[in-house]
């Protein structure tokens, strides 16, 4: 008997077989002219899944967190103004960091599954000059999706860097990091990239590293120092071996595999499976008489799903008979109302099947738990989206 849960939850998610076999082979040296060719590689994909072409990427041992710093520390120094369009917990984080290095952080708020106006943001920056501005593409605490490309707008008009958190969204959700405008995009290995934990990714545009390079004070963290990592990128990238830290090698393997299964099903392609998947499980959610998190279907997004709990069920019990009935989700994570909901995740290589799946667990658990029903309500309101 298969003794192994279904991972749904919004990070880490599930694998390719092919990734998994790539980061178990042997460990090379990081100087190995295969390894060189590797990580040459993944730095010239990224650019195509970033949809960056003028793009320099950034490739660090480290989580989705230390991408966010990455991108802090380099372009802040003290007494700098950041402006925090903020959806949710990890707008609250980015504020904390920006701070630790002298920021003065401004956040723009929003009821609890909702996000700021688009012209709260104009009216912000209309009203004082800030040098940085970050949003959270997928807020993995609420599932609320913002519209970066009329952030990137506003931005441009206003000459501020615009800093995207794509760690719930990039290669999922769609970003076209040039075309909209973006200065810094960041993610982690872990969610729609495809490849397990341990690796910070960031794309810089040419504006954000001219703000590098125009700093008058030295990046306070020595790890996280964009020139101490540039020139590494840019070895690697030319064929060449260079050494600043031992590159997690068995990780940069297996990334090169997703990044390459990625972009031979294609980024429109992605994006539009991402859309059908997440809108059969929110079908589903709908179907078994359960709202979200989000407020509004068009702030929803498409790499996750944030279920309320319904009326009179037990949020506990109803995650631990989910899991009894095959399917891993997750509890909440917002502050105000972590245990009012949980979060489904599906993206990267989740498939048709894995939602099924999920929605039927879903289902189980709700009878179990004497929740009233029209049994496989659900799993007809996934399907007809699926047969579309």
């Amino acid at each position: 008997m298969k003794d192994r849960k279904l991972l749904m939850i919004p990070g880490p998610i599930e694998f390719e077989p092919a990734v998994l076999a790539a980061l178990g082979m042997p460990t090379t040296s990081h100087i190995a002219p295969d390894f060189i060719e590797v990580f040459g590689q993944v730095l010239e994909r990224m650019r195509e899944v970033f949809l960056a072409p003028e793009g320099q990427p950034f490739v660090v041992a480290g989580s989705g967190t230390f991408a966010m710093d990455l991108a802090g520390a380099n372009l802040i120094e003290t007494g700098d103004r950041a402006l925090v369009v903020n959806t949710g917990y990890f707008g609250d984080r980015y504020g904390d960091l920006l701070s630790r290095y002298g920021a003065e952080v401004a956040h723009l708020r929003a009821p609890v599954g909702g996000r700021p106006a688009l012209r709260a943001v104009e009216e912000a920056l209309e009203a004082r000059a800030y040098k940085l501005m970050t949003v959270t593409h997928v807020d993995t605490s609420t599932g609320v999706v913002t519209d970066i490309e009329a952030l990137g707008e506003i931005a441009r008009v206003h000459d501020v860097l615009l800093v995207v958190d794509g760690v719930c969204s990039i290669a999922g959700q769609e970003l076209q990091m040039d075309a909209w405008g973006v200065d810094v995009a960041l993610t982690a290995s872990q969610k729609a990239i495809g490849t397990p934990p341990g690796l910070a990714l960031m794309m810089a545009s040419p504006r954000a590293m001219d703000a590098f390079w125009a700093r008058k004070t030295p990046v306070s963290n020595y790890y996280a120092d964009w020139g101490n990592w540039l020139p590494i990128m840019e070895a690697y990238e030319a064929r060449e071996p260079s050494y600043f830290g031992t590159p997690a090698v068995n990780l940069i393997t297996a990334l090169n595999v997703s990044l390459g299964l990625i972009l031979r099903e294609g980024m429109q392609a992605s994006f539009s499976r991402h859309i059908r998947i997440s809108e059969a499980c929110k079908a589903a959610i709908e179907a078994l008489g359960m709202t979200q998190v989000p407020i509004a279907p068009e702030l929803a997004a498409a790499t996750m799903t944030a279920p309320r709990f319904p009326k009179g069920v037990d949020g506990r019990a109803l995650l631990a008979a989910i899991k009894a009935a095959g399917v891993v989700v997750a509890g909440g994570l917002h502050p105000e109302i972590k245990g009012k909901y949980f979060r489904i995740g599906h993206m990267g290589a989740v498939s048709q099947g894995d939602v099924l799946a999920t929605v039927g667990a879903v289902e189980t658990a709700l009878a179990e738990l004497d929740y009233q029903f029209e049994k496989g309500v659900g799993l007809a309101a996934a399907m007809a989206v699926l047969a579309t």
